[in-house]
């Protein structure tokens, strides 16, 4: 188990530099520049504030200054941020976004776990049929549908919740509902399965022919091997809840780190948008390999193989 912890963390580093470099020579490449838009300034100011950037470098000077850079752990400044670096950017950024993912995934584990257990526990009837449809419908309405239907109904008709903003707990509600919805159909789905291959197996029967109650059964003795592919997901999920904040964060406007994407974008921040890709990637990452740990701690034929 040590040494796969080594191997893989030692692993992320050559995968952040790939993504680095991809990054950085793609948005270099792309047409247009920071300063593209700056209509009211003469061509010396922006020659000037090109030298300052380094951006009138050679392209590979420029990524090997970006490269010493980010080895002392400095992502650069902004360059449509004027006084701000992509690290304080991105610290303000990110525990909204956090706070966002963390509620989104509350929703999604209760809902979908629910709805999974309930299916296997009766499967083809009704008690599986119903919870199931409705994670069908969660997987094929996007969430930048989705979410402009729940304001429509829960604040513009029936005036229950604010329609945008993040400055209280009633706020949060609609963008963790309209984050979580799809990944509580993706964990039902999962959970239901592993559930019901658990379920058929003979150290089951041996818990129900001792009399054990059909609710131990399920959850003590049952539940820990069915959310292995739901443990397997949630690497992914919590990835995806973060990067697919992106969108929910613009359309119910929460100041998180996904917003700062989208601007950076628009605005041809370098620095920011390399900046917020590599603390993504990085995140990613390490949500994976808790996964593999949470794996092996639940199944110890992983353990013992070192997987």
């Amino acid at each position: 188990m040590t040494r796969f912890l080594v191997r893989r963390v030692l692993g992320i580093v050559p995968v952040l530099l790939v993504i680095v470099t991809l990054v950085f020579f793609m948005i270099r490449l792309a047409p247009g520049g920071p300063f593209d838009s700056e209509r009211r300034v003469s061509p010396e100011i922006i020659k000037n504030l090109e030298a300052y950037y380094n951006l009138d470098a050679p392209l590979h000077r420029q990524y090997l200054a970006y490269l010493a850079q980010l080895a002392r752990g400095d992502l650069g400044p902004s360059f449509k941020s004027a006084g701000w670096s992509v690290n304080e950017l991105i610290g303000l950024g990110f525990p909204v976004s956090l706070e966002l993912g963390f509620y989104a995934l509350l929703v999604a584990l209760s809902i979908g776990l629910a709805a999974g257990i309930t299916a296997a526990r009766r499967p083809n009837t009704l008690q599986d049929y119903a919870p199931m449809s409705f994670a069908m419908l969660g997987i094929c309405i996007p969430n930048f549908v989705l979410g402009p239907l729940l304001v429509l109904v829960f604040s513009l008709w029936l005036g229950w919740l604010p329609v945008a903003g993040w400055e209280g707990i009633e706020y949060k509600i609609l963008p963790a509902i309209t984050l979580g919805a799809s990944y509580a159909a993706y964990i039902a789905r999962l959970s239901r399965g592993g559930m019901l291959e658990i379920l058929t197996q003979d150290f089951v029967r041996t818990a129900r022919a001792k009399g054990l109650s059909e609710t131990r059964v399920v959850f003590v003795h049952a539940l820990r091997g069915g959310l292995q592919p739901v443990v397997s997901f949630l690497g992914p999920a919590a990835a995806g809840l973060l990067s697919g904040s992106f969108v929910i964060e613009t359309v119910f406007q929460v100041p998180g780190l996904g917003r700062l994407f989208v601007q950076a974008a628009f605005n041809r921040d370098y620095t920011m948008i390399l900046g917020t890709v590599l603390f993504f990637a990085t995140l990613i990452l390490l949500f994976n390999l808790l996964v593999d740990v949470a794996q092996a701690w639940l199944d110890p034929r992983l353990r013992n193989q070192g997987v």
